[in-house]
């Protein structure tokens, strides 16, 4: 099969013929057959997740359809149309019993634990636990966008966040995490503020439902801005973006008792990121981590979905051939949330 494939972190990879996966007996094979690009990815690329091991094939948010299952596989067979959660879970360890597959203490991730999607095949484990059926009036791209950006911005808005209608939601950066957590939050009957640097990512966050869009490259305290057109700051934020700057002023752009989700990786030399925990001590804020979503809890998103009420493919702005996508992903360094990249990797 063809494949992006990179020997050295920060070099740009390079598109190659590489041996087809097999399934392992609990999991399947699948055709991808879009493949979105993510930030994640770049971070994976630039040496930032330690599960990583050279040379490497990234992609972590797919959809296409069964190609081969493993003989201890029940619920899916060859022809099913499937995406899946980018925590693969084992199905049996203590968070798995409890229904918190997305912290899996077991967990594989196509494209860091092992080869991913960015490719025209690609394993995936314990398939009757993490795979999703795509609906068949479903495009491939959409479907693609739900197993990353899109169900974890709904499971932090939603679930974690517990957004309330009429509430203030702020969403710092706005990427395909970003948008997806406008959307989905002004879908839920909460007003929006979008912070983000790119005014094309802001014309997109006023697309999808922002009441209020801030450019964070001319406000002086972004945090301040938030509190004043809020009228005294969010009840929930979020860092969509992943960065010290983000975090912080997710934090203090909320009200007294308010709730920051951290979305956005922050990655640091020493695993560690400072956050300002007088402000959360002093006015009891909540600070949440969210990671991803379970594929249990998929079927809510995509009955919202279904009925139009969440439209996932209007995030998605490029569609490119497999031969592009290293490029593309060496452009995500310095590129500015502007939509959703998706790759396809048979075209």
């Amino acid at each position: 099969m063809r494949a992006v494939v990179f020997e050295r972190y920060g070099e740009t990879p390079e598109v190659r013929e590489v041996a087809d996966p097999r399934p392992a007996g609990h999991g399947v094979v699948v055709r991808v057959a879009a493949t979105g690009l993510c930030r994640s990815d770049w971070h994976g690329w630039q040496g930032h997740d330690p599960d990583i091991t050279l040379p490497h094939v990234p992609g972590h948010e797919l959809a296409g359809v069964v190609e081969a299952v493993g003989a201890g596989v029940t619920g899916w067979r060859p022809g099913d149309r499937v995406t899946v959660p980018f925590v693969c879970a084992c199905g049996s360890c203590p968070s798995c019993a409890a229904g918190d597959q997305q912290v899996c203490e077991r967990q594989t991730q196509p494209g860091f634990t092992h080869w991913g999607s960015f490719a025209q095949y690609v394993a995936l484990d314990h398939a009757d636990v993490n795979l999703v059926g795509v609906p068949d009036d479903m495009d491939f791209a959409t479907a693609a966008s739900l197993g990353c950006r899109f169900a974890t911005a709904f499971r932090a808005v939603v679930q974690q966040g517990r957004v309330a209608a009429g509430e203030w939601v702020a969403v710092h950066g706005c990427g395909g995490v970003g948008l997806s957590a406008v959307m989905i939050a002004a879908a839920c009957g909460a007003r929006v503020v979008a912070v983000d640097v790119s005014p094309e990512a802001l014309d997109l966050a006023r697309k999808f439902g922002a009441a209020h869009c801030l450019d964070a490259s001319g406000a002086q305290d972004t945090a301040e801005a938030v509190r004043e057109l809020t009228g005294g700051g969010a009840h929930l934020s979020l860092d969509a973006l992943g960065a010290p700057a983000t975090c912080a002023a997710s934090v203090n752009g909320l009200r007294r008792r308010g709730r920051h989700v951290q979305v956005g990786l922050l990655p640091s030399a020493d695993g560690t990121t400072a956050v300002p925990m007088a402000r959360a001590i002093g006015w009891e804020l909540e600070i949440i981590g969210s990671h991803g979503m379970a594929a249990h809890s998929y079927p809510p998103m995509l009955e919202l979905v279904r009925s139009g009420v969440l439209r996932p493919g209007l995030l998605v702005t490029a569609t490119l051939p497999l031969d592009r996508a290293p490029a593309a992903l060496a452009a995500m360094g310095a590129a500015r949330g502007s939509g959703v990249t998706v790759i396809a990797p048979w075209s």
